[in-house]
């Protein structure tokens, strides 16, 4: 099945939103402010709460039956939580409904009111949250950006610690700074020590100078599961909702004073950015890739029975400065990951932890090996030393306020692309004290 043989308009080779993709997200229109469910379908959004109003989707996907309320909700959580079962088949549903020809097409081709109601152009719509999420783990499993930041600071030989290969390495970060794609970010303050060679050190309390973006991807959990009971690597799989991108901003020198000994903090819980449209996981299944070779031995509540666990999600970052100049830095995939998403949910979850519906889960910055396919400025400026070159003659080490970061990502040939739409922050100036 392609995107061309949709009978919505629209629906071009090229888009991201193909027939292939259905991906969910939380929208509202000048005409109704409530925010509410939608599909994005080529240039429109296909409005949940308005088709199932008219048409009842319980009478299309029999699973539904009786929950049909999750698509009058404001984030997507309840459906979210009736399992991967139901949204394969709401999935399923909703691409035969928009599929030129199919059984279920006249439902809504042919009502000419409710096509006005419920199809929207997508430039007419505001994006919201798409989840409300309740708790947010950021992981550092890409391979590529953690030997390459740990050799700025510890040399090659040290770049990793010991246990880097037998876990994925993870931290606690900050869920209510998380926001949709096109909200402002404003420069943090922090602690930053200026002279990291004088004695005694002596922080200063200034708004940061070392702005970064990272590139990753995120993961939205569906069912949860009980206090006490870890999630099985081979059931893992089914508490995954969908995912999006992720920008988690960095601010570099406050983190470098900071983090020691127990990670980030403020330096990471100003703000983190994500595409406004989640990708079910089965819409990604046909893109299972090999991850990066593991050498080391893992655990048995680790060992994947697929060999394929990554996601080959072609992956690009923008920036544009505040002329409207528009340089693509960094092009790479999310396959160059080491840790599989259900191997960082089984670890999780190894002592007894509870996740629950609506907790995000990030990769960690992801890098290839190339100088084009790197996934943060740190690493593209080789730690602040080395000018990144921009289009219109500009230049940058870190992020300057003025600056948009875009984040792209998609999957797939023309007439069947997967994509998550863009990842979008501009920085604003550092709030005045």
């Amino acid at each position: 099945m392609t995107s061309s043989s949709s009978w919505v308009p629209g629906v071009t080779p090229d888009t991201p939103f193909s027939l292939a993709n259905i991906p969910f997200g939380i929208i509202s229109t000048k005409d109704d402010p409530t925010p509410r469910p939608a599909v994005a379908i080529g240039s429109h959004a296909l409005d949940l709460e308005a088709l199932n109003g008219e048409s009842s989707l319980g009478e299309i996907v029999p699973e539904l039956k009786g929950h049909e309320n999750v698509f009058q909700q404001t984030t997507l959580n309840a459906f979210a939580a009736l399992g991967r079962p139901v949204h394969q088949q709401v999935r399923k549903a909703l691409r035969d409904l928009l599929t030129a020809g199919s059984s279920h097409a006249a439902k809504l081709q042919e009502n000419e009111e409710l096509k006005q109601k419920a199809l929207i152009p997508l430039g007419q719509v505001k994006m919201h949250m798409p989840m409300a999420i309740g708790d947010y783990t950021d992981f550092y499993a890409g391979y590529h950006h953690a030997f390459a930041v740990g050799s700025m600071f510890r040399g090659p030989a040290a770049a990793l610690q010991p246990n880097y290969t037998h876990l994925p390495v993870g931290y606690h970060g900050r869920a209510s700074s998380i926001v949709v794609s096109g909200t402002p970010v404003r420069r943090p303050w922090g602690q930053i020590l200026l002279d990291p060679t004088a004695e005694p050190k002596q922080p200063t309390t200034a708004p940061c100078r070392r702005l970064d973006f990272e590139l990753e991807l995120g993961c939205f959990i569906s069912t949860p599961n009980e206090q006490g009971t870890p999630v099985g690597i081979g059931e893992a799989e089914d508490h995954i909702f969908g995912y999006v991108l992720l920008n988690d901003w960095s601010a570099r020198d406050i983190q470098s004073w900071e983090y020691v000994p127990l990670g980030p903090f403020n330096s990471k819980n100003f703000a983190s950015t994500i595409s406004p449209w989640v990708v079910l996981a089965d819409a990604l299944e046909p893109f299972r890739a090999k991850g990066i070779e593991n050498k080391t031995p893992v655990q048995d509540y680790m060992k994947e029975a697929k060999a394929e666990t990554a996601i080959d999600i072609s992956l690009e970052v923008d920036i544009t400065t505040p002329e409207g100049d528009t340089t693509t830095i960094t092009r790479t995939s999310a396959k160059q990951l080491m840790w599989s998403f259900p191997q960082m949910i089984a670890h999780h979850t190894l002592g007894g932890c509870n996740m629950r519906t609506g907790d995000m889960l990030g990769s960690g910055t992801i890098s290839g090996t190339e100088p084009g396919e790197r996934g943060s400025l740190l690493e593209l400026s080789e730690g602040g030393k080395k000018d990144v070159m921009l289009y219109g003659m500009d230049m940058r080490r870190f992020l300057k306020d003025g600056d948009t970061v875009t984040i792209r990502g998609v999957c797939g040939g023309n007439g069947e692309k997967v994509g998550f739409g863009e990842c979008t922050g501009r920085i604003y100036s550092a709030v005045q004290r």
